[in-house]
């Protein structure tokens, strides 16, 4: 008698989706982001299904207080395309971080998920902002501890 492997996938009303709130002030932009994308995509449930999102919602605060080690603010280099023939533009951390601190984050993350319907559905679950003040109290969100070393210089 063979006995058939079969796939878990969670029912709708087994996924429940909890609010965590992150302060990123003084921790290392690459430790918050390999830590932030398994929450989001559920990996630390007993739950997790590779083809399902079942991730939990996170807010981060104090973008602008995130750090890079070494000389990385001055060499870290974010590069987007317009689409046209030399339409290749080039922005380094420093600037970035000035302008739009929460795309530092948001990038950061993106890149660790699945670069597919699903992956693009998980990202939506981030909430960055800049400064300490979120418009989610009414969600209620639980501050998490991720535990990171964080970094003065």
């Amino acid at each position: 008698m063979v006995k058939r492997q079969t796939t878990y996938t969670p029912k709708p009303d087994h996924i429940s989706r909890r609010w965590l709130l992150v302060d990123a002030a003084e921790i290392p932009l690459g430790r918050l982001a390999s830590r932030l994308a398994p929450i989001l995509a559920g990996k630390h449930k007993p739950t997790y299904a590779p083809h399902m999102d079942g991730g939990d919602f996170v807010v981060v605060v104090n973008a602008e207080k995130v750090v890079v080690t070494s000389t990385n603010s001055q060499d870290k280099i974010y590069y987007r395309h317009s689409g046209y023939p030399g339409g290749l533009k080039e922005e380094s951390f420093e600037s970035l971080i000035e302008r739009r601190p929460e795309a530092v984050i948001e990038r950061a993350v993106r890149g660790m998920l699945p670069k597919t319907k699903l992956g693009r559905r998980m990202i939506r679950k981030l909430k960055v902002y800049a400064g300490p003040d979120h418009p989610h109290q009414a969600q209620s969100p639980e501050v998490l501890d991720l535990a990171i070393r964080k970094v003065s210089f």
